[in-house]
């Protein structure tokens, strides 16, 4: 036998499904909005002088292939490929609405196949084929990153990052841009 209380738990579940239902059938499922952890930092977008500042120190030139960690709103794969004439593109973010956004100004660049956006986690995607990577992030996780990258990346890989360094890794170059610091680094020969 059930009780009053029983009966209105059931109930509420029922409503509670029935309609969300309608809502959830209403939006496509796509693999950008996978479950994943809460991020590490929140979005703050990177200034166009300082991603093209970041791009030319790496030397982005049409056979590279760029690695954006922590993408965002995508400007700096879609950069990558319309104006420097990358290769090809990824942009990896943990926070789907970043990745939808980042898709929605794909659209808009017309780079379309070159560049592509990933909802995963930074520290389990493999970054093996990336030739540049690039990051803004904070200083406890470029230096939890640093060893991901020294093992995962080939010898020559150039690693920039926006406004924070990485410890005791002496970057090869300091720029400032407009009040902001970008780090640059080579991965060397092993």
């Amino acid at each position: 036998m059930r009780t009053q209380s029983s009966l209105s738990i059931a109930l509420a579940f029922t409503l509670a499904f029935a309609l969300a239902w309608p809502a959830a059938a209403a939006e496509p499922q796509t693999a950008t909005q996978a479950p994943l952890r809460s991020p590490d930092v929140i979005f703050v977008p990177t200034p166009a002088e300082v991603v093209a500042a970041m791009l030319k120190v790496a030397k982005v030139g049409k056979g590279d292939v760029v690695y954006d960690l922590g993408s965002g709103d995508g400007r700096i794969p879609i950069a990558a490929v319309r104006d420097f004439g990358a290769a090809r593109a990824t942009g990896i973010d943990i926070d789907p609405q970043r990745i939808k956004e980042a898709n929605e100004n794909l659209q808009k660049a017309g780079v379309g196949d070159r560049v592509r956006f990933l909802n995963q986690d930074l520290f389990t995607t493999n970054l093996s084929e990336a030739t540049v990577v690039t990051l803004y992030l904070l200083p406890s996780l470029n230096l939890k990153l640093l060893p991901k990258l020294k093992a995962e990346l080939k010898p020559g890989t150039r690693i920039v990052s926006h406004a924070f360094d990485m410890g005791d890794w002496v970057p090869e170059q300091t720029l400032d841009v407009e009040g902001r610091k970008v780090y640059f680094w080579t991965i060397p020969k092993r």
